[in-house]
């Protein structure tokens, strides 16, 4: 278990052994990238200049190709968002949105419905009864409910670096935050923005290859009516609060560590109550980290596990598998020029002590007793470190 310590800045320094398991490889080596998560897969979309799209299947550590982005299309920096629909009732499909570009390269907005590709290792789907359909695990134009294209983006603005995610009352509320500071509100039902806005306080930081999440359903019952998402972009944070039926944003500040302040292009996870970033670029030197930060959000700190990643990273990508047991590190970069292939993956409860199950609290309190050499009996700390690891399980 990674031993942590949470403090207001500057942080506690931690170092420990290596909890990263390998993975087979990528297919091709990929960076500036997206993923997201559907059962036991993981879809890898796209990359820079790179139109490949596959499923990674965690159970057997295998990979098989998806399709192709259109031959017309450049990727080089763009978002990839899964959308909810209430009314599916088929849990075999799943419907992605990817959208980029900017005024010097084409703008697209692209909807995929994914069926798996592993057959019938789901739910026995017949192998290629719905890919067969020209609808299915293809790239094709995200449309209206009149049938002509849509395409999510603004003049004078691109969406390289962008961060995006889905929110509102009936998940139909798409929240960006792009280069230079800018925040906009696209309703997926309505097909037109919203809401556009700027970020305070980050003007000459910039909201560029950045951390953006929405804050946990159990934080959001907190804000009523408003729905948070948090920001990072190297020197500043923000709580981002946004009420739908006023249409209006608050902002509020989040502490920010000296240790990740000047980096950007980490590969980032939200788990519950915390944060975890990996690796990152310095933007001031180009050096490049190998550790690992987590920042709570209910207590507004940060801890950094300093040199623990196997190589240095940025680039990449961090994904939270479905069962939310394993964090899987995807990608990225070890230099300033090289992509690279390399996947491995680490148990979530070795970051947040709140995935600690009763057995292995019991297995740390017996190591406690032998190494301190504690005599039979009964002290006051027991009670301090039972409630410590338990409180949350």
């Amino acid at each position: 278990m990674a031993n942590q310590t949470t403090t207001q800045e500057p942080p506690q320094h931690l170092i420990t052994s290596t909890p990263f398991q390998g993975l087979k490889d990528l297919p091709i080596p990929l960076y500036d990238f997206q993923c997201v998560t559907h059962k036991h897969e993981i879809l890898i979309c796209g990359g820079y200049e790179q139109s490949k799209c596959y499923s990674y299947h965690t159970l057997k550590n295998q990979y098989k190709f998806i399709c192709e982005y259109p031959s017309d299309i450049t990727l080089d920096g763009y978002c990839v968002v899964k959308l909810t629909d209430n009314n599916n009732k088929d849990k075999n499909q799943i419907t992605l949105l990817s959208f980029g570009g900017s005024d010097y390269q084409k703008r697209y907005t692209l909807v995929m419905k994914y069926v798996s590709v592993w057959g019938n290792d789901n739910n026995n789907i017949d192998d290629n009864e719905m890919n067969k359909s020209k609808d299915y695990n293809q790239w094709i134009p995200f449309t209206d409910n009149h049938n002509q294209p849509i395409i999510i983006g603004r003049n004078g603005y691109g969406f390289h670096g962008a961060r995006a995610v889905i929110g509102g009352s009936n998940d139909h509320l798409l929240f960006i935050t792009y280069y230079p500071y800018d925040i906009s509100v696209f309703n997926l039902n309505t097909f037109q923005f919203i809401k556009h806005d700027f970020l305070p306080d980050i003007h000459h930081i910039r909201a560029y290859h950045h951390c953006f999440v929405l804050v946990s359903e159990n934080e959001q019952e907190t804000m009523k009516k408003n729905y948070g998402m948090l920001l990072f972009s190297r020197t500043k944070g923000l709580l981002i609060l946004y009420d739908e039926d006023d249409d209006t944003f608050q902002f509020r500040k989040a502490s920010v560590c000296a240790d990740i302040s000047q980096f950007s292009y980490y590969a980032y996870v939200l788990i519950n109550d915390i944060i975890l970033f990996f690796g990152g670029l310095n933007n001031n030197n180009g050096d490049l980290s190998k550790s690992v930060y987590k920042y709570s959000i209910q207590e507004d700190e940060w801890t950094t596990f300093q040199d623990i990643l196997p190589s240095t990273l940025h680039n990449g990508v961090a994904i939270l598998s479905e069962d939310e047991s394993d964090i899987h590190i995807i990608g990225g970069q070890h230099d300033l020029h090289n992509a690279v292939s390399t996947h491995m993956k680490t148990k979530v409860r070795i970051w947040d002590n709140s995935q600690l199950l009763k057995n292995e609290v019991k297995l740390i309190i017996k190591y406690w007793i032998r190494t301190l050499k504690i005599k039979l009996g009964w002290i006051d700390d027991f009670d301090q470190i039972i409630f410590k690891y338990s409180r949350n399980i």
